[in-house]
């Protein structure tokens, strides 16, 4: 049996902690859903990366989608099988180190990765999207506003446009990044956000 990291040990606590329930899943998710497969498309595989207590997951799981939530934490992963339980919802939810061990290729027609940034796995989040998969990502930019709780490690934090750039590989569908301009207290802030299809 593997002995979990401190940097498990510190999520679990975390998530050990934290209210009842899965939150809110991404804007950028709920904002582009109409982009998701449809029903009459068939049933689409999709993966809720580094899931955290899987909002994200239970939303694509409401939405007829085929879905995987995967997350370095234990006690994420125990809550977010509740939660879907509790909800009526099908998912399949288990520990992985998704950096370690990223999707296979040509496998899913949907990710979501929210409020995590790992700039190595792009590559493979790309070439894990079948053709016209789509990749939903959201996470926290260099660009912080008062007021916006944001990382305090610079390394996972976007620079501006970056995360523009590192979809670039797929045809984009959207993107959003208000920066530091105009009504600080209105608009996306803090936060960059982007929909790319493969393809």
């Amino acid at each position: 049996m593997s002995v979990p990291s401190h940097g498990q040990c510190k999520w679990n606590a975390r998530y050990a902690a934290a209210d009842a329930g899965a939150g809110e899943a991404a804007w950028v998710l709920r904002e582009y859903a109409h982009l998701l497969p449809t029903p009459t498309q068939g049933q689409g595989q999709a993966l809720d990366l580094a899931c955290g207590l899987g909002a994200n997951a239970l939303y694509l799981a409401g939405r007829g989608l085929q879905v995987s939530a995967w997350d370095g934490s234990a006690q994420a992963i125990a809550r977010l099988q509740t939660e879907a339980q509790a909800r009526g919802l099908t998912l399949t939810a288990a520990v992985r180190d998704v950096v370690e061990q990223p999707p296979e290729p040509a496998s899913l027609d949907v990710i979501v990765v929210a409020h995590f940034l790992e700039r190595r796995l792009f590559p493979a989040l790309i070439a894990a999207l079948r053709p016209g998969g789509l990749l939903f990502y959201q996470t926290f930019t260099t660009q912080r506003v008062e007021g916006q709780s944001t990382p305090s490690n610079p390394d996972f934090l976007l620079a501006p446009n970056e995360l523009l750039e590192l979809c670039q590989p797929l045809r984009i569908l959207a993107y959003r990044e208000d920066g530091l301009a105009g009504n600080l207290t209105q608009g996306m802030r803090a936060r960059a956000a982007c929909v790319g299809m493969q393809r």
